[in-house]
């Protein structure tokens, strides 16, 4: 595996959370720096000793909603 995708979005109690795409991989952090940072360790523990992904993908997502 090449590389692997986060969905990334801003929680409700502020800061944000990431959850990988086809992994059971899961973290958060209060900003984006912590966040990444996160990422890079919860990739370290879910793949221990097998080869950790190169490429590491945020898709972003940004929630609005509009009243009518």
């Amino acid at each position: 595996m090449n590389e692997i995708f986060f969905l990334v979005e801003e929680a409700l109690e502020g800061g944000y959370t990431a959850k990988a795409i086809g992994e059971s991989i899961f973290t958060e952090g209060d900003t984006m720096d912590e966040l990444k940072n996160n990422i890079r360790e919860a990739l370290q523990c879910h793949f221990d000793d097998k080869e950790i992904p190169k490429i590491i993908r945020l898709h972003l997502v940004k929630e609005e909603i509009i009243t009518v």
